[in-house]
């Protein structure tokens, strides 16, 4: 990262160690995302009943998914098969199921599986962006809707020349607004660098040569990092790199 780039970063950082110091915690224990239940009160009752269920069948309740799909989008639970076999009494309010805005999934299914949660109005505002840039690519000879450069191999989209405003949506960790890039192929991803520097410096994590450093996100909270590329350390920075 270069020079101002970095220094971009490490404000964005320092923002967040400032609303941190507001709220007192960048992950609160107990953050409401729906009426009646919490993220973890939630989390608990669906993770003790796939432990449960997993201890007697020695299976995941998880929906088959295609090879293809995103490590962090990928094992959605199958809460119907959950109900049938009694393993849990009433799927949480704030999951998709029950019309809430919150998909359940298990991630490190073959090690440690964890019940985190995917937003899916994050996920839908990516899937709009996504539409819209895709439109443009069509016709505009595959050209992106490109501003400056943010990292290498990825740009800010202008969301001028897509003829819209940037989403609302809020990361799932410092709920300050999303930013948005797209690299060279056309494919549109929400930028978690100053959370991933933030859960860094927060944890104290020292993350191996090569690591996916959204791991100290997943750990640190009850969510999955919604149409992310893969962060890696580099020269010191927490950079995003293409597929």
């Amino acid at each position: 990262m270069n020079g101002v780039k970095f220094a971009k970063t490490l404000a964005g950082v320092l923002a967040a160690s400032f609303m941190l110091a507001l709220t007192g915690c960048l992950y609160p224990e107990d953050r409401t995302p729906g009426a009646d239940a919490s993220a973890r009160e939630a989390v608990m009752t669906v993770q003790d009943s796939v432990d449960r269920y997993r201890e007697r069948t020695e299976l995941l309740p998880i929906q088959n998914a295609d090879e293809t799909v995103p490590v962090y989008e990928k094992y959605k639970i199958d809460f119907g098969k959950l109900k049938r076999m009694g393993y849990i009494a009433e799927v949480p309010k704030i999951a998709f199921e029950s019309g809430g805005s919150y998909q359940f999934l298990i991630i490190d299914e073959e090690t440690n599986p964890t019940v985190k949660m995917l937003d899916l109005v994050v996920f839908q505002a990516a899937a709009d962006v996504q539409r819209k840039v895709d439109e443009y690519r069509r016709a505009n000879g595959n050209r992106n809707p490109s501003g400056d450069e943010a990292y290498e191999g990825f740009s800010w989209i202008d969301f001028g020349k897509l003829g819209m405003k940037a989403p609302e949506a809020r990361s799932m960790y410092s709920r300050q607004p999303l930013s948005w890039i797209v690299d060279g192929q056309g494919t549109v991803y929400a930028d978690y660098a100053i959370d991933v520097a933030t859960a860094l410096e927060k944890t104290g994590k020292r993350p191996g040569a090569g690591e996916d450093l959204r791991t100290a996100l997943v750990e640190a909270s009850y969510y999955v990092p919604v149409r992310s590329p893969a962060y890696r350390l580099i020269d010191g920075d927490p950079l995003p790199v293409r597929p």
